[in-house]
């Protein structure tokens, strides 16, 4: 399950870079390299399994359960005593009638109490298993998401550079309109205001993709970016499967999965409470030596509680609530992560329709609305507050499908991450 759920989540790298392949190909070596500063999805998330502390904390819980399953089937020691009768210390007269044994018990455990400490345990073992592939995912999840914040962000640095340096193209414009006495200095500055603006916007782009970084390399588990910028197509788009589809899906979530584990484990545990009150027998065997006559003998002897005031009603109880609480408690998970991904599947659809609005109305009639300005203003038929809100218009709509496009990635990374598959790769029309 684990290389599943590795690989479905590099899938996303469909959606935000133009490697392919499954992520357990790619060797270590590589992964750690990033070649000239340029980080890759498939980098990213394979540094993340490689280094994050996360994955060694689920491996040293696995390997804890391990423990205590072989701890579960471990008989009890054996019990050694010795003993001395009618000696009295100080009382020479009494040494020589004292009464020496020596004794060997053992406990043996009745109604199979063993067997369901050890079936307890594989419970917990194999939850934990499902534990470790469950923050697999999350982990795979979550970087996904801030490799997509760290890309968008990076991308929306580049739309407002490129926003000022066409602003900027106007002024050469405009001090010819003032030289030619067409138009006064103000329309000059009020384009270099325009222009300051959009570079404020785009220096606070560039704090907000040092957070990004930082935190992408949080999850790669390394102290100090190793990276100046990421590479992906932002811009390629995938239509997420129908709901009910996903929702099938989700019952392959290890976080669901590992719910089948701890019914049992929780099973185990009852057994074990139903057990409790069945008496076990203590066996002893010993030497007995008698210092008046010189002589020894065998004891033998057995011994067991006797359940007449404690027999384990209230533990009985107890496991018996806890393991059919264990139905409900896998109902609410699942539940909660049908949420997640239909919110998802909502966003991501609804992010389409924005996308498909944008880009074939909204931003090609700015942009000729713009073109026709701009070419008029030099003849003298518009004004700079026609032409700058022209182009205002246009920026708005280029970081709206911006912005369209980061939700969409982001729900699609959130889609994938709960139901491990990837979403259809159909491009979206």
């Amino acid at each position: 399950m684990s290389i599943r759920v590795v690989g479905a989540l590099c899938v996303a790298l469909l959606v935000v870079t133009h490697a392919n392949g499954a992520l357990s190909q790619a060797t270590p070596a590589a992964a750690q390299r990033v070649p000239n500063g340029v980080l890759t999805l498939r980098q990213a998330l394979q540094q993340a399994v490689n280094a994050s502390p996360r994955i060694d904390i689920a491996d040293r819980n696995l390997g804890m359960a391990d423990g205590r399953r072989r701890q579960a089937g471990a008989m009890p020691n054996p019990t050694i005593g010795f003993e001395i009768d009618n000696f009295a210390p100080g009382n020479s007269e009494n040494v020589g009638g004292a009464e020496t044994t020596l004794m060997l018990s053992q406990l043996i455990e009745l109604g199979g109490k063993r067997d369901a400490r050890v079936s307890a345990a594989l419970g917990d073992a194999d939850a934990m298993r499902w534990e470790k592939d469950a923050t697999r995912l999350e982990l795979l999840s979550e970087t996904t998401l801030a490799f997509v914040e760290a890309l968008s962000v990076q991308r929306r640095i580049q739309i407002l550079e490129r926003q000022a340096s066409t602003l900027e193209k106007l002024v050469p414009l405009m001090q010819r309109r003032v030289e030619a006495g067409a138009s006064s200095p103000s329309e000059v500055t009020r384009t270099q205001t325009a222009v300051g603006v959009t570079r404020l916007e785009r220096d606070r782009a560039r704090l907000a993709f040092a957070v990004a970084r930082r935190d992408l390399t949080g999850l790669m588990g390394r102290d100090l970016p190793d990276f100046t910028s990421v590479s992906g197509d932002f811009t390629r788009l995938v239509r997420p499967a129908p709901l009910e589809a996903l929702i099938k899906a989700i019952d392959d979530n290890p976080q669901l999965m590992r719910w089948t584990a701890i019914r049992a484990q929780r099973d185990g545990e009852l057994l074990v409470a139903r057990l409790k009150p069945i008496p076990d027998v203590t066996a002893s065997v010993g030497w007995r030596y008698y210092s008046d006559t010189q002589q020894s003998a065998v004891r033998l002897g057995v011994s067991m509680p006797f359940p007449v005031l404690d027999r384990n009603r209230g533990g009985i109880q107890e496991a018996q609530e806890n393991s059919r609480k264990a139905h409900s408690e896998r109902a609410s998970n699942r539940l909660a992560l049908i949420t997640v991904v239909a919110k998802a599947h909502d966003t991501a659809n609804n992010q389409l329709v924005q996308l498909d609005l944008i880009r074939k109305t909204i931003l090609p009639a700015a942009r000729q609305t713009y073109a026709t300005i701009e070419a008029g203003y030099g003849q003298g038929r518009f004004t700079v507050l026609e032409i700058l809100d022209a182009y205002q218009t246009v920026a708005d709509a280029e970081l709206k499908e911006h912005e369209a496009l980061t939700s969409f990635h982001s729900a699609v990374a959130t889609i994938e991450g709960l139901t491990a598959s990837p979403v259809n790769v159909t491009r979206a029309r």
